[in-house]
């Protein structure tokens, strides 16, 4: 699989979360203008606005599980276009949201005074100031409130004792199966962007705790009713890994990573199956919506049609 080499097409993390997501290759600029930056706003919609949209999903049963490395990607959740957008964004579980749900709580609920009040609120502000959409970024719901009152529950209100990193987002992906049961859910694993450190044992270790994350997953699809038999897997990176002569990194991903890798699996999808042509980055959002039965009538990519047998 390949990203498309061809101008304004860039290959970073953002820019290949909204491929995915959109299944379109469009230019995206961050909307301070930051230098670098990275918060970027959908025009055409995601895969999760058009699921919700065509089959009146709720809230959180549509689930992007984000890591707290990616801030900028939280707010990913919806497009601007007026067909769909915020009415029917995605639910977003991480560490950003447990923060933010239990300063929320705690201050509605009187649990600080004096001078404890004003730096929770204080800190509260600081949460909320990361992005123009974080005030209003995710409607409480009686499901949401519960999952993060169970978490909160069961790891403490700091945020140090829950698992750090791509195991931490296995964990929200398994407790989200258990108690959300969404129809759609999207996991942003980060750890092999140990890559730009250039040592091999930090990159393949990441890769390893991806593969374990993975395990449980699957596992978890096996074991619960509401999955079993009824669950599509497709992994695929938002870019790939190269190597540059000019930097004295054995490899990266900063230059030419347009070359990159998919694996689909589950009922209705042929095992063992070799696709033994280049097809497009682009594609993975039609063929999700596909296998699905929902249109994607924005999307430039085409179905993966080696996926439907």
């Amino acid at each position: 699989m390949e990203i498309a080499d061809a101008p304004g097409v860039e290959t970073n993390h953002g820019h290949g979360t909204l491929y995915l997501l959109t299944g379109r290759y469009d230019r995206y600029e961050d909307v301070s203008g930051k230098f670098l930056g990275a918060r970027f706003e959908a025009q055409v919609p995601t895969l999760f606005e058009a699921l919700r949209k065509h089959f009146d999903v709720d809230p959180h049963q549509a689930v992007i599980v984000n890591g707290e490395d990616r801030t900028d990607e939280e707010f990913y959740a919806f497009s601007n276009h007026h067909l769909f957008g915020v009415r029917f964004r995605s639910t977003v579980l991480s560490l950003y949201r447990y923060k933010l749900h239990v300063l929320r709580s705690d201050l509605v609920q009187g649990r600080y005074s004096g001078e404890e009040e004003r730096v929770k609120r204080h800190e509260l502000q600081k949460l909320e100031s990361i992005d123009h959409r974080a005030k209003d970024a995710e409607p409480t719901t009686p499901e949401l409130d519960a999952f993060w009152d169970s978490w909160t529950d069961y790891f403490g209100r700091t945020g140090l004792v829950n698992p750090r990193g791509d195991r931490l987002l296995a964990e929200l992906g398994v407790w989200a199966m258990r108690r959300l049961q969404p129809a759609l859910m999207m996991v942003n694993f980060n750890d092999p962007d140990y890559v730009h450190w250039g040592i091999a044992s930090h990159y393949t270790r990441g890769i390893s705790i991806v593969d374990e994350a993975l395990r449980r997953l699957w596992e978890e699809a096996e074991r619960l009713p509401a999955y079993r038999g009824n669950t599509v897997f497709v992994v695929v990176p938002d870019c790939g890994r190269d190597t540059n002569p000019f930097v004295a990194v054995p490899f990266q991903h900063h230059f030419n990573a347009h070359h990159i890798f998919a694996a689909i699996a589950g009922p209705g999808i042929d095992r063992g199956r070799i696709v033994d042509r280049v097809v497009e980055q682009a594609g993975i959002a039609a063929t999700v919506a596909a296998i699905m039965g929902f249109p994607m009538p924005f999307a430039d990519g085409d179905p993966l049609e080696e996926a439907f047998g």
